[in-house]
């Protein structure tokens, strides 16, 4: 079924919205038209988490909830989810939910601003985790920014949680919200709307259907660059394609060889599985954004944006990755080494999508990667950097290196594995690959970094792994 209007589950009835504006965000919709103004616009570009609300999806006949950043989210994405308010926490009765009236004991709030972006982000930790330990409050608001209260009165008042019961009146209401999202979940959306179209299809088939006749489209899934057109530099985008809608797409296999990701799969479902086999992947991803950004972005979207500081391709570069390619009848598999053309231009082309990414297993190698940022959570690299060695009786046998923010695309450090490929792991042949990467790059400078700060950054997070290999530990901040 196709329609032109988006429905959506909202104090416990559906909500039909008919014909909407495609670029409206989502929060500009939740304080213009519902008139709630809990939520608060603070940066418009999904980094200070004021705008944090909550989504409820239905998977496998259970209500799946996460936190999201509705300053970037476009309405119409809306369709067959509930949406969750910090004015929806009260219960009918007038009283408290427990992350609410924990952030009032603690003392969780001071100006205000910030604090129902916080209580959204902390509901949903309530909601997703059974136990709630440091680890799980910090990442949980690592995508709000508070300038007054400090965080530790926000972390005590998140720790008192796990001694809460946590049937709150959401736990209640259950099987009414499961029934009233499976009328409206299984449904494609096509909306023209004022020379602007929206597309959201169910499945690959629908999606090269859209293609076949609509060749300048943009696709869409975390928003994290593209909604930025519409907050920030006021533009409209005329079509859209709305990826995270096809859930055969949203899927993670293995086999022998390597792990495919499907294209519309979050970022935050990638950085638990793929901890067992590359833990420093997921230890990048967990820097990534912010779990209101990581519910929704996709490494596909991180691929096709070819962003010169895109936190995956470092990774994914060193770890020789390809790129299944689908347009309206075949399909194609590149090496990503071979993706990326120059800034923010890659080989995909009109008609053309990205299906999945296959990240090989490469079991007996070293794979190390480092991000520097100038703030550890919720920021953009400085440099980012992927090491992929394999290493018998101390004798590099080969090596994958790839950095992020040193060159206009994301890149491998040629001259620099040519000095380490079949060498001994000396002092020597360390300081040699060091003074090589001058050769493999030439930064820039902007607001993030000197040129002269990310080359001898580089260097050092060569050094740094190297050393790690020899300790035999990790050298790290925050480990």
């Amino acid at each position: 079924m196709i329609s032109g209007n988006i429905e959506f589950v909202y104090q416990n009835q559906i909500f039909i919205v008919r014909n909407p504006d495609t670029n409206e965000t989502l929060l500009n919709y939740i304080r213009t038209k519902l008139k709630k103004t809990g939520t608060k616009e603070g940066c418009a570009e999904g980094g200070c988490g004021a705008c944090t609300v909550v989504l409820g999806e239905l998977k496998n006949s259970e209500i799946k909830y996460k936190a999201i950043n509705s300053c970037i989210t476009f309405l119409p994405t809306l369709q067959g989810k509930q949406l969750i308010l910090v004015e929806d926490l009260i219960s009918k009765e007038g009283s408290l939910h427990p992350v609410q009236q924990a952030m009032v004991n603690y003392h969780g709030s001071q100006c205000g601003f910030c604090t129902p972006g916080f209580v959204m982000s902390l509901f949903s930790m309530f909601k997703k985790y059974s136990k709630f330990k440091d680890d799980v409050i910090k990442d949980s608001i690592t995508g709000n920014l508070c300038r007054c209260t400090g965080y530790q009165p926000i972390i005590k008042a998140a720790k008192s949680l796990k001694n809460k019961n946590k049937v709150d009146h959401f736990a209640k209401n259950k099987k009414n919200t499961i029934n009233l999202l499976k009328k409206i979940n299984n449904r494609s959306i096509v909306i023209y709307n004022k020379g602007k179209k929206y597309f959201a299809p169910q499945h690959v088939w629908e999606l090269k259907k859209i293609l076949k006749k609509n060749i300048d489209t943009d696709f869409f899934s975390g928003g994290t660059d593209l909604s930025l057109s519409v907050t920030k530099e006021k533009k409209d985008i005329n079509s859209i394609i709305y990826m995270n809608s096809i859930s055969e797409l949203n899927y993670i296999k293995k086999n022998n060889k390597y792990i495919e990701v499907g294209a519309s799969t979050p970022l935050i479902e990638l950085e638990s599985y793929i901890k067992k086999y590359y833990p420093d992947f997921t230890k990048i991803l967990k820097r990534y954004g912010s779990p209101q950004i990581r519910n929704v972005a996709t490494m596909a979207g991180n691929i096709a944006t070819a962003s010169p500081i895109g936190d995956c391709l470092p990774l994914l570069l060193s770890l020789n990755a390809k790129v299944v390619l689908q347009d309206l009848k075949r399909t194609r598999i590149l090496f990503l080494d071979n993706f990326f053309v120059s800034y923010r231009k890659t080989k995909l082309k009109k008609r053309q999508f990205i299906r999945s990414i296959r990240i090989p297993l490469f079991e007996d190698n070293t794979f190390k990667a480092y991000k520097v940022s100038k703030r550890f959570d919720d920021d953009i690299s400085s440099v980012c950097a992927a090491f992929n060695l394999e290493i018998v009786k101390n004798k590099i046998q080969s090596a994958r290196i790839a950095y992020g923010g040193m060159a206009v695309i994301p890149k491998r450090a040629i001259y620099c594995e040519k000095v380490l490929s079949d060498s001994l792991v000396t002092e020597e042949i360390i300081n040699k690959a060091k003074k090589s990467l001058e050769k493999d790059f030439k930064p820039i400078t902007d607001v993030r970094a000197s040129q002269k700060y990310r080359m001898e950054v580089a260097k050092n997070l060569l050094e740094k792994c190297f050393l790690e290999i020899k300790q035999k530990k990790l050298i790290r901040i925050n480990i």
